[in-house]
């Protein structure tokens, strides 16, 4: 008999927060985006290259790239940093 494979920690949670807290897990997730995308911009990501040639537009848009990697993180599991949120946000929502 097979067993199914642990999810991963980077896993997103399986069933996902209830529908009534849908807009403070999209909140978390929105700041785990803003985190993750200040992380890729102090790490060079999208800095402009000699060698690429983009030119003051390749500048222009470095952020709008860095936010899309970074949502796309997010939406992969990311680094947990939307749960942990979410469970604050919803701690101080009940209150």
């Amino acid at each position: 008999m097979i067993s199914a494979p642990s999810p991963s920690p980077l896993a997103p949670p399986a069933s996902g927060p209830p529908p009534r807290d849908a807009a403070l897990w999209r909140a978390a997730q929105d700041l785990e985006t803003a985190f993750l995308a200040e992380m890729l911009a102090a790490a060079g990501l999208g800095t402009a290259r000699e060698s690429f040639g983009g030119g003051a537009g390749e500048e222009q848009f470095a952020s709008f790239l860095r936010r899309e990697q970074a949502d796309a993180m997010v939406q992969n599991g990311g680094i947990g940093l939307a749960e942990s949120l979410y469970e604050a946000l919803k701690e101080n929502d009940d209150v």
